[in-house]
């Protein structure tokens, strides 16, 4: 069911929100936060992805993102497909020990689509355009806080697979387009 959080402009700046599907808490491990850190590397690096902000928390990742190519929808779902295919090869080769409960979750949420045997991430990508300075700056610091507000760490910058880093001049694990404004730790 769509809830109307749609790409419109495929070049528009968004904030957008993807979860794994039954709310999996697949990124306690570090394995598939690096999967997603390089993914989203190779985007930024082969098909014009601008990133902003992000945030990977433990089942659902938040981004501030832009397309150079007009073309975020495709980007995205190239991404979700990726990362997908990898996280199921871990499932697969028997490393995991939540593998049965995790293949069970992402085959009930894949039965009912055509074609489909897993369904890992939620179709839905929460895509806010992004309108004003304003706007930009509250995302930011929502991205940035979420590991606070999870209890995780207590300061942003404290959080090893967030834009934090990146933005309080620390050593980080994926670079960003820095934007222009002043951001701290609160």
């Amino acid at each position: 069911m769509s809830t109307g959080y749609k790409i419109s402009d495929g070049q528009a700046l968004y904030f957008l929100t993807f979860q794994i599907a039954g709310w999996v808490d697949i990124f306690t491990r570090r394995l598939y936060k690096d999967i997603v850190i390089d993914s989203l590397g190779y985007c930024q690096l082969n098909k014009g992805l601008n990133l902003f902000a992000y945030v990977i928390m433990s089942n659902h990742i938040h981004l501030l993102a832009q397309s150079e190519t007009g073309d975020l929808s495709g980007i995205i779902r190239d991404f979700k497909n990726f990362t997908s295919r990898k996280f199921l090869e871990i499932l697969n080769d028997g490393s995991e020990s939540r593998r049965d409960w995790m293949k069970l979750v992402f085959e009930y949420h894949g039965k009912y689509k055509n074609k489909q045997t897993n369904q890992v991430w939620t179709h839905e990508n929460h895509a806010e355009e992004i309108y004003s300075q304003k706007f930009i700056e509250q995302k930011v610091e929502y991205i940035h806080n979420n590991p606070v507000r999870a209890g995780i760490v207590v300061r942003p910058e404290d959080y090893l697979y967030s834009s934090a880093r990146n933005y309080a001049e620390l050593d980080y694990v994926l670079d960003v387009v820095k934007l222009d404004f002043l951001w701290k730790t609160v």
